[in-house]
């Protein structure tokens, strides 16, 4: 299960969800922190702890098969219109949207 909390119009709702799960965020998640010099210089004396994908149970193989790539179609060069009325024209008759 995962604790999601998130703002309505009267304040905060926090949800339980089960996993697996989509959960979106909005620009202000990621507000960085900038770390002071002396912090930086004991992170790089820190040992790093390195674990393969193995010891960790997972595979990396992958799921996902590509089967075809192509380009969207080229779109046809607009037009420019001197007036209003213009333009209502060529959406009515040309362009039989109107």
């Amino acid at each position: 299960h995962v604790l999601v909390t998130r703002e309505v119009d009267g304040g905060l709702q926090t949800l339980k969800l089960t996993l697996p799960a989509v959960v979106s965020t909005d620009l202000r998640l990621n507000e960085p922190r900038y770390a002071k010099l002396p912090d930086i210089m004991k992170a790089k004396r820190k040992p790093l702890d390195v674990k393969s994908a193995e010891e960790l149970g997972v595979a990396l193989t992958p799921r996902v098969t590509t089967l075809k790539v192509t380009p969207p179609p080229t779109r046809e060069a607009g037009i420019k219109v001197d007036s209003v009325q213009e333009l209502l024209t060529k959406l009515r008759d040309e362009a039989k949207v109107i």
